[in-house]
């Protein structure tokens, strides 16, 4: 910038640290375009933090192509001023797939590893929930606009159990999705620096992070306000259409 402009470096940094710019930073963001995004946002918020009587609130989505990575070589062992580490190349040996529903009064996750993700396994996953679900109760389900939750067949499904009502999240919008949080956490704790030596040992770590997790916790708690939520996205919309 400054070669290019013709100033000082240290004018540029100046001038970059007067008017806030960080050009060095970028962050990732995608805005939704749902026209009833207004509408689903409440939605979904509204069973967070007023879910219906009689009912469970279930945060309902799968996290697809987990890798069973083996690093090529051993991690060298932590010492003083040593962070852990591992080799950068790795061997595959497949994948598998997540589906996962939290509750959200409660917190606990129920979970089913599968090969695939398609609207078989999601069906054969919602039977494995209706079987857990307390009887007598509605299942309110948040999920995301994935193609194989709307499958003509899933739907056929919902048909023959009344008690089951899904609530989509806008597009580009998973963010609002409970589970969404919970996934994250699997993959920082456990399948980030995990070495697996096959699908098998990759599920078992999977399922004994499940019953960890489900030991200790704790109700989901929504805090953002749904109006700033709004509010943002219509700046953000506002800020594209200036610059197109």
């Amino acid at each position: 910038m400054a070669k290019a402009s013709g100033l000082s470096v240290s004018s540029v940094q100046r001038i970059w640290r007067g008017h806030g710019l960080q050009p060095h930073r970028v962050r990732q963001f995608k805005l939704s375009n749902d026209p009833r995004f207004v509408d689903k946002l409440r939605d979904v918020v509204g069973l967070y933090v007023d879910p219906p009587a009689h009912a469970i609130v279930l945060s309902l989505d799968e996290k697809s192509q987990i890798q069973a990575l083996d690093r090529t070589q051993p991690g060298l062992p932590l010492k003083k001023g040593r962070a852990g580490t591992m080799t950068h190349d790795y061997k595959r040996h497949g994948t598998t797939t997540l589906f996962a529903a939290l509750n959200v009064l409660d917190g606990t996750v129920i979970g089913r590893n599968m090969q695939r993700h398609r609207h078989q396994e999601f069906i054969r996953f919602l039977n494995a929930v209706e079987k857990r679900a307390p009887a007598g109760k509605t299942i309110q389900a948040i999920v995301d606009n994935y193609a194989t939750h709307k499958h003509p067949k899933v739907r056929q499904w919902l048909a023959r159990h009344p008690r089951w009502t899904f609530h989509f999240t806008p597009t580009s919008a998973s963010w609002l999705n409970a589970v969404e949080g919970f996934f994250a956490t699997l993959t920082k704790r456990r399948l980030k620096r995990g070495v697996f030596r096959s699908i098998a040992d990759l599920q078992a770590a999977i399922n004994r992070f499940l019953e960890e997790y489900n030991q200790q916790s704790k109700p989901f708690a929504w805090t953002a306000d749904p109006n700033k939520i709004i509010a943002a996205v219509k700046r953000g919309h506002q800020v594209l259409d200036s610059i197109h």
